[in-house]
Protein backbone atom coordinates (compact mmCIF):
# COMPACT_ATOMS: atom_id res chain seq x y z
CA UNK A 1 0.00 0.00 0.00
CA UNK A 2 1.58 3.27 -0.96
CA UNK A 3 1.49 6.42 0.93
CA UNK A 4 -1.86 7.77 -0.21
CA UNK A 5 -3.60 4.85 -0.06
CA UNK A 6 -2.37 4.29 3.24
CA UNK A 7 -3.76 8.30 4.33
CA UNK A 8 -6.96 7.39 2.91
CA UNK A 9 -7.61 3.98 4.55
CA UNK A 10 -6.46 5.58 7.64
CA UNK A 11 -8.69 8.84 7.11
CA UNK A 12 -11.48 6.55 6.34
CA UNK A 13 -11.44 4.40 9.19
CA UNK A 14 -10.89 7.92 12.02
CA UNK A 15 -14.23 9.36 9.68
CA UNK A 16 -16.27 5.96 10.43
CA UNK A 17 -15.57 5.69 14.08
CA UNK A 18 -16.58 9.67 14.33
CA UNK A 19 -20.03 9.03 12.28
CA UNK A 20 -22.36 11.19 14.77
CA UNK A 21 -22.13 12.45 17.50
CA UNK A 22 -24.10 9.81 19.84
CA UNK A 23 -21.12 7.55 18.82
CA UNK A 24 -18.45 9.25 20.85
CA UNK A 25 -21.09 11.58 23.27
CA UNK A 26 -20.33 9.42 26.43
CA UNK A 27 -16.60 8.96 25.76
CA UNK A 28 -14.74 10.27 29.06
CA UNK A 29 -13.53 13.61 26.50
CA UNK A 30 -9.90 14.96 27.93
CA UNK A 31 -11.13 18.44 27.71
CA UNK A 32 -14.80 17.66 28.35
CA UNK A 33 -18.12 18.13 26.21
CA UNK A 34 -17.61 20.98 24.28
CA UNK A 35 -19.90 20.98 20.97
CA UNK A 36 -18.97 24.55 20.06
CA UNK A 37 -15.13 23.98 20.04
CA UNK A 38 -13.18 23.82 16.65
CA UNK A 39 -10.26 22.90 19.05
CA UNK A 40 -11.79 19.73 20.62
CA UNK A 41 -15.79 19.56 19.90
CA UNK A 42 -18.51 18.86 17.68
CA UNK A 43 -17.71 21.94 15.51
CA UNK A 44 -13.97 20.94 14.89
CA UNK A 45 -15.46 17.10 13.86
CA UNK A 46 -17.37 18.60 11.37
CA UNK A 47 -14.93 20.20 9.56
CA UNK A 48 -13.66 16.36 8.76
CA UNK A 49 -17.06 15.34 7.75
CA UNK A 50 -17.58 18.78 5.43
CA UNK A 51 -13.95 18.27 4.04
CA UNK A 52 -15.15 15.40 2.62
CA UNK A 53 -18.53 15.33 1.96
CA UNK A 54 -17.16 18.48 -0.51
CA UNK A 55 -14.64 16.10 -2.33
CA UNK A 56 -16.98 13.24 -2.70
CA UNK A 57 -15.90 10.83 0.55
CA UNK A 58 -18.66 10.83 2.39
CA UNK A 59 -22.01 11.83 3.25
CA UNK A 60 -23.53 15.21 3.84
CA UNK A 61 -25.45 13.58 6.43
CA UNK A 62 -22.55 13.06 8.84
CA UNK A 63 -21.61 16.81 8.54
CA UNK A 64 -25.31 18.23 8.71
CA UNK A 65 -25.71 15.70 12.20
CA UNK A 66 -22.36 17.26 13.78
CA UNK A 67 -23.88 20.95 12.68
CA UNK A 68 -26.45 19.91 14.27
CA UNK A 69 -24.38 18.54 17.29
CA UNK A 70 -22.42 21.99 17.95
CA UNK A 71 -25.37 24.67 16.86
CA UNK A 72 -27.50 22.79 19.43
CA UNK A 73 -27.47 24.97 22.02
CA UNK A 74 -27.26 29.23 21.75
CA UNK A 75 -24.51 30.32 20.14
CA UNK A 76 -21.39 31.88 23.07
CA UNK A 77 -20.61 35.26 21.94
CA UNK A 78 -18.88 38.02 23.51
CA UNK A 79 -15.45 37.74 25.76
CA UNK A 80 -15.79 33.94 25.66
CA UNK A 81 -16.18 33.93 21.94
CA UNK A 82 -13.02 33.43 19.74
CA UNK A 83 -12.26 31.87 16.40
CA UNK A 84 -11.82 27.81 18.27
CA UNK A 85 -14.96 28.56 20.19
CA UNK A 86 -18.55 29.62 20.16
CA UNK A 87 -19.79 32.19 16.68
CA UNK A 88 -16.73 32.72 15.49
CA UNK A 89 -16.19 28.78 15.54
CA UNK A 90 -19.84 27.86 14.07
CA UNK A 91 -19.44 30.45 11.67
CA UNK A 92 -16.61 29.46 10.76
CA UNK A 93 -17.66 25.72 10.03
CA UNK A 94 -20.80 26.51 8.77
CA UNK A 95 -19.16 28.72 6.18
CA UNK A 96 -16.65 25.44 5.34
CA UNK A 97 -20.16 23.59 4.60
CA UNK A 98 -21.61 26.33 2.63
CA UNK A 99 -20.72 24.30 -0.62
CA UNK A 100 -23.09 26.72 -2.93
CA UNK A 101 -24.50 30.26 -2.74
CA UNK A 102 -27.02 31.32 -0.04
CA UNK A 103 -26.61 28.28 1.82
CA UNK A 104 -26.88 28.71 5.56
CA UNK A 105 -26.88 32.44 4.56
CA UNK A 106 -29.67 33.32 7.43
CA UNK A 107 -27.39 31.04 10.26
CA UNK A 108 -24.22 32.98 8.60
CA UNK A 109 -26.05 36.46 8.88
CA UNK A 110 -26.69 35.69 12.56
CA UNK A 111 -23.63 34.71 13.57
CA UNK A 112 -21.85 37.57 11.21
CA UNK A 113 -23.52 40.09 13.54
CA UNK A 114 -22.75 38.57 16.99
CA UNK A 115 -18.96 37.80 15.67
CA UNK A 116 -18.19 41.86 14.43
CA UNK A 117 -19.83 43.07 17.79
CA UNK A 118 -17.37 40.67 19.62
CA UNK A 119 -14.59 41.88 17.57
CA UNK A 120 -15.36 45.55 17.55
CA UNK A 121 -15.21 45.49 21.54
CA UNK A 122 -12.41 43.57 22.00
CA UNK A 123 -10.85 46.01 19.14
CA UNK A 124 -11.86 48.80 21.40
CA UNK A 125 -10.48 47.65 24.80
CA UNK A 126 -7.19 46.73 23.20
CA UNK A 127 -6.90 50.80 21.68
CA UNK A 128 -7.60 51.88 25.11
CA UNK A 129 -5.46 49.31 26.39
CA UNK A 130 -2.25 50.86 24.55
CA UNK A 131 -3.83 54.73 24.83
CA UNK A 132 -3.05 54.04 28.69
CA UNK A 133 0.77 52.01 28.05
CA UNK A 134 -0.15 48.81 28.86
CA UNK A 135 0.58 45.42 28.16
CA UNK A 136 -1.48 43.19 26.37
CA UNK A 137 -2.65 39.72 27.29
CA UNK A 138 -1.68 36.93 24.75
CA UNK A 139 -5.62 36.24 24.23
CA UNK A 140 -5.68 39.93 23.11
CA UNK A 141 -4.01 39.10 19.89
CA UNK A 142 -3.11 35.45 19.11
CA UNK A 143 -4.81 33.17 16.59
CA UNK A 144 -6.45 30.68 19.58
CA UNK A 145 -8.68 33.36 21.12
CA UNK A 146 -7.72 37.04 19.91
CA UNK A 147 -8.29 39.23 17.27
CA UNK A 148 -5.49 37.38 14.96
CA UNK A 149 -7.80 34.11 14.55
CA UNK A 150 -10.78 36.79 14.24
CA UNK A 151 -8.89 38.60 11.24
CA UNK A 152 -8.25 34.99 9.82
CA UNK A 153 -11.89 34.65 9.93
CA UNK A 154 -12.75 37.55 7.98
CA UNK A 155 -10.57 37.26 6.19
CA UNK A 156 -11.95 33.20 5.28
CA UNK A 157 -15.40 34.56 5.23
CA UNK A 158 -14.91 37.33 2.79
CA UNK A 159 -17.18 39.68 4.41
CA UNK A 160 -17.29 43.01 6.47
CA UNK A 161 -13.87 43.92 5.08
CA UNK A 162 -13.98 47.07 7.41
CA UNK A 163 -14.16 45.49 9.98
CA UNK A 164 -11.21 43.35 9.12
CA UNK A 165 -9.18 46.23 7.73
CA UNK A 166 -9.66 47.61 11.52
CA UNK A 167 -8.06 44.18 12.72
CA UNK A 168 -5.35 45.05 10.47
CA UNK A 169 -4.40 48.71 11.68
CA UNK A 170 -5.06 47.42 15.20
CA UNK A 171 -1.75 44.64 14.84
CA UNK A 172 0.03 47.28 12.63
CA UNK A 173 0.23 49.14 16.01
CA UNK A 174 0.77 45.58 17.81
CA UNK A 175 4.23 46.07 16.46
CA UNK A 176 5.15 49.48 17.45
CA UNK A 177 8.04 49.69 19.95
CA UNK A 178 7.17 50.28 23.62
CA UNK A 179 8.86 52.24 26.40
CA UNK A 180 8.28 50.13 29.67
CA UNK A 181 11.10 50.42 32.73
CA UNK A 182 13.10 52.47 30.45
CA UNK A 183 13.68 49.93 27.72
CA UNK A 184 12.84 49.71 24.75
CA UNK A 185 10.25 46.20 24.05
CA UNK A 186 8.11 45.39 21.00
CA UNK A 187 4.78 46.34 21.60
CA UNK A 188 3.48 42.38 21.67
CA UNK A 189 5.24 42.31 24.99
CA UNK A 190 2.87 40.55 27.25
CA UNK A 191 3.11 41.01 30.94
CA UNK A 192 2.12 37.35 31.52
CA UNK A 193 3.72 33.69 31.18
CA UNK A 194 3.34 32.18 28.22
CA UNK A 195 0.50 29.92 29.97
CA UNK A 196 -1.58 33.62 29.91
CA UNK A 197 -1.13 33.93 33.57
CA UNK A 198 1.31 35.81 35.81
CA UNK A 199 3.83 33.48 36.80
CA UNK A 200 7.20 33.89 39.45
CA UNK A 201 9.59 32.57 36.42
CA UNK A 202 8.44 35.26 34.13
CA UNK A 203 8.37 37.85 36.66
CA UNK A 204 8.64 40.91 33.65
CA UNK A 205 6.76 38.88 31.03
CA UNK A 206 7.86 37.77 27.84
CA UNK A 207 7.52 38.15 23.85
CA UNK A 208 6.05 35.05 22.74
CA UNK A 209 7.19 33.94 19.52
CA UNK A 210 4.53 31.16 18.43
CA UNK A 211 2.09 30.99 16.07
CA UNK A 212 -0.85 29.87 17.88
CA UNK A 213 -0.02 32.21 21.02
CA UNK A 214 2.33 34.75 19.44
CA UNK A 215 3.52 36.97 16.78
CA UNK A 216 3.59 34.35 14.52
CA UNK A 217 -0.50 34.63 14.16
CA UNK A 218 -0.16 38.44 13.56
CA UNK A 219 2.46 38.17 10.90
CA UNK A 220 0.55 35.24 9.18
CA UNK A 221 -2.64 37.11 8.82
CA UNK A 222 -1.22 40.58 7.98
CA UNK A 223 0.63 38.60 4.76
CA UNK A 224 -2.29 36.20 4.06
CA UNK A 225 -4.10 39.84 3.84
CA UNK A 226 -1.94 41.65 2.05
CA UNK A 227 -1.66 38.65 -0.88
CA UNK A 228 -5.45 38.70 -0.88
CA UNK A 229 -4.76 42.69 -1.89
CA UNK A 230 -6.23 43.83 1.52
CA UNK A 231 -3.76 46.11 3.46
CA UNK A 232 -3.60 49.33 5.54
CA UNK A 233 -1.42 52.43 6.34
CA UNK A 234 2.10 50.66 7.69
CA UNK A 235 1.12 47.26 6.56
CA UNK A 236 4.23 46.09 5.30
CA UNK A 237 6.04 48.16 7.62
CA UNK A 238 4.68 46.23 10.32
CA UNK A 239 5.47 42.84 8.46
CA UNK A 240 8.68 43.62 8.38
CA UNK A 241 9.02 44.88 11.94
CA UNK A 242 8.24 41.00 13.02
CA UNK A 243 10.12 39.46 10.13
CA UNK A 244 13.25 41.91 11.94
CA UNK A 245 12.45 40.69 15.13
CA UNK A 246 12.44 36.97 14.44
CA UNK A 247 15.94 37.48 12.50
CA UNK A 248 16.93 39.35 15.37
CA UNK A 249 16.39 35.93 17.77
CA UNK A 250 16.99 33.20 14.96
CA UNK A 251 19.47 30.78 15.91
CA UNK A 252 21.51 28.73 13.43
CA UNK A 253 23.02 25.22 14.30
CA UNK A 254 23.52 21.58 13.78
CA UNK A 255 19.50 21.41 12.99
CA UNK A 256 19.39 24.80 10.83
CA UNK A 257 18.01 27.60 12.16
CA UNK A 258 15.03 27.71 14.83
CA UNK A 259 13.59 30.28 16.71
CA UNK A 260 12.65 30.23 20.84
CA UNK A 261 9.41 29.34 21.74
CA UNK A 262 9.47 33.10 23.20
CA UNK A 263 12.17 35.39 25.15
CA UNK A 264 12.08 36.74 28.45
CA UNK A 265 13.38 40.37 29.90
CA UNK A 266 16.54 38.93 31.04
CA UNK A 267 17.27 37.03 27.44
CA UNK A 268 15.83 40.36 26.20
CA UNK A 269 18.74 42.10 28.12
CA UNK A 270 21.88 39.78 27.52
CA UNK A 271 21.00 38.31 23.67
CA UNK A 272 21.07 34.77 24.59
CA UNK A 273 18.40 32.38 24.34
CA UNK A 274 18.31 28.34 25.04
CA UNK A 275 21.36 26.28 23.48
CA UNK A 276 18.95 23.66 21.06
CA UNK A 277 15.68 23.73 19.36
CA UNK A 278 12.36 22.77 20.65
CA UNK A 279 9.74 20.65 18.70
CA UNK A 280 9.31 21.92 15.35
CA UNK A 281 5.43 22.43 15.50
CA UNK A 282 2.21 24.50 13.84
CA UNK A 283 1.77 25.80 17.45
CA UNK A 284 5.31 26.93 18.40
CA UNK A 285 8.23 26.30 16.64
CA UNK A 286 10.25 25.88 13.48
CA UNK A 287 7.11 24.55 11.19
CA UNK A 288 4.95 27.22 11.94
CA UNK A 289 6.80 30.03 11.93
CA UNK A 290 9.18 29.01 8.75
CA UNK A 291 5.72 28.96 6.51
CA UNK A 292 4.48 31.91 8.37
CA UNK A 293 8.07 33.57 6.72
CA UNK A 294 6.98 31.75 3.52
CA UNK A 295 3.40 33.67 3.42
CA UNK A 296 5.28 36.94 4.48
CA UNK A 297 8.19 36.73 1.83
CA UNK A 298 5.50 35.80 -0.62
CA UNK A 299 3.37 38.85 0.51
CA UNK A 300 6.77 41.10 -0.19
CA UNK A 301 7.88 39.32 -3.50
CA UNK A 302 11.39 38.72 -1.45
CA UNK A 303 12.27 35.67 -2.65
CA UNK A 304 15.96 35.47 -1.11
CA UNK A 305 13.76 35.42 2.42
CA UNK A 306 11.35 32.71 0.77
CA UNK A 307 13.92 30.87 0.16
CA UNK A 308 15.84 31.27 3.85
CA UNK A 309 11.94 30.30 5.43
CA UNK A 310 11.52 27.30 3.11
CA UNK A 311 15.63 26.03 3.95
CA UNK A 312 15.13 26.22 7.89
CA UNK A 313 12.00 24.39 7.50
CA UNK A 314 13.55 21.46 4.93
CA UNK A 315 16.39 21.16 7.93
CA UNK A 316 13.68 21.19 11.45
CA UNK A 317 11.92 17.93 8.77
CA UNK A 318 15.35 16.42 8.05
CA UNK A 319 17.24 16.52 10.91
CA UNK A 320 16.67 13.85 14.00
CA UNK A 321 17.13 16.25 16.94
CA UNK A 322 14.36 18.65 16.16
CA UNK A 323 11.54 15.81 14.66
CA UNK A 324 12.83 13.62 17.66
CA UNK A 325 11.37 15.91 20.12
CA UNK A 326 7.63 15.42 18.02
CA UNK A 327 6.19 12.63 20.45
CA UNK A 328 1.90 12.47 19.15
CA UNK A 329 0.18 12.42 15.93
CA UNK A 330 -1.76 15.90 16.27
CA UNK A 331 -2.46 18.73 13.66
CA UNK A 332 -1.53 21.44 16.65
CA UNK A 333 2.02 19.73 18.07
CA UNK A 334 2.31 16.37 16.08
CA UNK A 335 3.23 14.59 13.02
CA UNK A 336 -0.01 15.62 11.30
CA UNK A 337 0.04 19.19 11.54
CA UNK A 338 4.08 18.82 10.57
CA UNK A 339 3.43 16.75 7.23
CA UNK A 340 0.31 19.51 6.77
CA UNK A 341 2.61 22.33 7.08
CA UNK A 342 5.08 20.95 4.61
CA UNK A 343 2.41 20.03 1.93
CA UNK A 344 1.61 23.61 1.75
CA UNK A 345 4.85 24.81 1.79
CA UNK A 346 6.21 22.59 -0.37
CA UNK A 347 3.25 23.88 -3.01
CA UNK A 348 4.56 26.85 -2.66
CA UNK A 349 8.74 26.42 -3.06
CA UNK A 350 10.94 27.51 -4.49
CA UNK A 351 13.67 25.20 -3.49
CA UNK A 352 13.33 20.95 -3.84
CA UNK A 353 12.80 18.87 -0.96
CA UNK A 354 10.13 19.63 0.52
CA UNK A 355 7.13 16.92 -0.70
CA UNK A 356 9.95 13.70 0.05
CA UNK A 357 9.74 14.61 3.51
CA UNK A 358 6.11 13.13 3.42
CA UNK A 359 6.67 9.57 3.75
CA UNK A 360 8.74 9.88 6.96
CA UNK A 361 6.55 12.82 8.53
CA UNK A 362 3.75 10.38 8.32
CA UNK A 363 5.42 7.02 9.07
CA UNK A 364 4.30 7.35 12.65
CA UNK A 365 0.45 7.59 12.03
CA UNK A 366 0.71 5.15 8.90
CA UNK A 367 3.03 2.62 9.72
CA UNK A 368 0.41 0.99 12.19
CA UNK A 369 -2.97 -0.28 11.03
CA UNK A 370 -5.62 2.09 10.75
CA UNK A 371 -7.78 0.10 13.53
CA UNK A 372 -5.32 0.74 15.90
CA UNK A 373 -4.86 4.11 14.53
CA UNK A 374 -7.97 5.03 15.52
CA UNK A 375 -7.97 3.47 18.73
CA UNK A 376 -4.92 5.20 19.92
CA UNK A 377 -6.91 8.38 19.03
CA UNK A 378 -10.60 8.05 20.22
CA UNK A 379 -10.91 4.79 22.06
CA UNK A 380 -10.48 5.25 26.25
CA UNK A 381 -8.57 6.12 28.51
CA UNK A 382 -6.01 7.62 25.96
CA UNK A 383 -8.01 8.32 22.92
CA UNK A 384 -10.61 10.68 24.27
CA UNK A 385 -9.87 13.97 22.15
CA UNK A 386 -12.15 13.73 19.01
CA UNK A 387 -11.40 17.53 17.71
CA UNK A 388 -9.38 19.29 15.17
CA UNK A 389 -6.11 20.38 16.78
CA UNK A 390 -5.30 17.37 19.66
CA UNK A 391 -7.65 15.33 18.55
CA UNK A 392 -8.74 12.64 15.79
CA UNK A 393 -10.56 15.07 13.91
CA UNK A 394 -7.52 17.33 13.14
CA UNK A 395 -5.48 14.19 12.28
CA UNK A 396 -7.70 12.46 9.87
CA UNK A 397 -7.96 15.91 7.95
CA UNK A 398 -4.35 16.09 7.43
CA UNK A 399 -4.06 12.39 6.04
CA UNK A 400 -7.19 13.26 3.86
CA UNK A 401 -5.30 16.68 2.19
CA UNK A 402 -2.69 13.94 1.63
CA UNK A 403 -4.44 11.89 -0.24
CA UNK A 404 -6.24 14.03 -2.07
CA UNK A 405 -2.96 16.41 -3.04
CA UNK A 406 -5.39 19.45 -3.59
CA UNK A 407 -6.09 22.59 -1.64
CA UNK A 408 -8.90 21.94 0.57
CA UNK A 409 -12.48 22.29 -0.95
CA UNK A 410 -13.78 23.49 2.05
CA UNK A 411 -11.13 25.32 3.77
CA UNK A 412 -10.61 24.22 7.26
CA UNK A 413 -6.84 24.55 7.42
CA UNK A 414 -7.41 28.40 7.27
CA UNK A 415 -8.05 28.24 10.76
CA UNK A 416 -4.65 27.58 11.28
CA UNK A 417 -3.56 30.99 9.31
CA UNK A 418 -1.13 28.40 7.55
CA UNK A 419 -2.87 28.86 4.01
Amino acid sequence: MNLRESARAAANTIAERLASPQDVRGLHHRQGWWPQSLAHGAAGVALLHIERARTGQGPWQRAHDWLACAAAEHAVGGPDSHLYYGAPALAFALHAAADRPGRYARALDTLDRCVTTAILDRLAQAHARMDRGRMPALAEFDVLRGLSGMGGLLLHRDVHTDVLREILTYLVRLTDPVEHDGELLPGWWSHLAPSGRTSPQFPQGHANNGVAHGIGGPLAVLSLAARRGITVDGHLDAIARILGWLGQWQQDGPAGPWWPYWITREQLRSGTTGPRPARPSWCYGTAGLARAQQLAALALDDRARQQAAECALLRAMTYPGQLGATVDVSLCHGFAGLAHITQLAAADAIIPGLAECLPRLLAPITDTTPEMLADSLIAPPGGTDIGLLEGAAGTALALHSLQTATPSASGWDTCLLTN
